[in-house]
């Protein structure tokens, strides 16, 4: 039987039936797209209510904070400019005298009643243990410290000596060393020739230069020979022969070099 077509229909062409099934399927794979990408943005407005509506549940707590940092930098700064500035000024001004004292008898001049007479004050203004204990805290009452360590050192008061000298803290390398060197003095007078010991290698290894470091080692290798440990003794020793042969410490290495032998 014959099929005949109505008038005016022409039936699709293969490749024009092919490009109607691509561009559904990209119509399909858009909708899918924007239906995600709808669903994204959704989540998004969702989360920004919600943290706004955290900011305005803790607004007064979030203030709170910053408002609390803020003092506190206000309040350190004014601290340094009106509290800690004027007490470093009154600290050095105490101070003159007791320097004037220790510098004297640094130089000899009636040393032990000059020691402590920077130690204990004088013309109505404060000693350097006074100091320490006033301004505490302070540059001053800081270097305080190593005065009265080294002062309490030279007129035979070695507990003392080590307590302040233990307290005192530099930035400046060759001031810290001998600080430490000088606690490695007060415990050999002491006798205790091991706490000395390790005074004097902390001394010597704190920072290295031709100053205190051969003067510390020379310390610890004599110290380390007194008790006997003669191979310690001998590796600090060599240390100066080998590193520092310039310095003074280098002139009688030789010898004790000798004995740790």
């Amino acid at each position: 039987m014959a099929t005949y077509n109505k008038r005016g229909y022409k039936a699709p062409k293969e490749k024009e039936v092919k490009e109607e099934v691509v561009n559904e399927e990209q119509q399909v794979i858009l909708d899918g797209k924007n239906s995600k990408t709808a669903e994204v943005f959704s989540k998004l407005d969702e989360t920004a209510s919600k943290t706004e509506d955290w900011v305005a549940k803790n607004q007064k707590i979030i203030i709170g904070l910053v408002a609390g940092i803020a003092v506190a930098t206000i309040g350190y700064l004014a601290y340094q400019k009106f509290v800690e500035a004027p007490k470093q000024d009154e600290a050095a001004s105490e101070m003159f005298v007791a320097q004037q004292n220790f510098d004297k008898a640094t130089n000899g001049v009636a040393s032990d009643s000059l020691y402590k007479l920077a130690l204990n004050g004088s013309e109505g203004k404060f000693g350097f243990v006074k100091i320490a204990d006033e301004y505490s805290g302070t540059d001053a009452g800081n270097l305080a410290n190593y005065y009265a360590g080294i002062a309490s050192l030279n007129i035979g008061k070695f507990d003392d000596a080590i307590k302040y000298l233990g307290k005192f803290k530099s930035k400046e390398a060759i001031v810290n060393a001998l600080a430490i060197g000088a606690i490695g003095d007060a415990y050999s007078q002491k006798n205790q020739q091991k706490e000395a010991l390790d005074y004097y290698v902390k001394a010597a290894e704190s920072n290295k230069n031709d100053f205190t470091t051969p003067r510390f080692l020379l310390k610890a290798g004599k110290t380390a020979l007194a008790l006997g440990q003669k191979e310690d003794a001998l590796k600090y020793l060599t240390d100066i022969k080998e590193n520092y042969d310039a310095t003074p410490e280098a002139a009688s290495v030789d010898v004790l070099i000798g004995l740790a032998q």
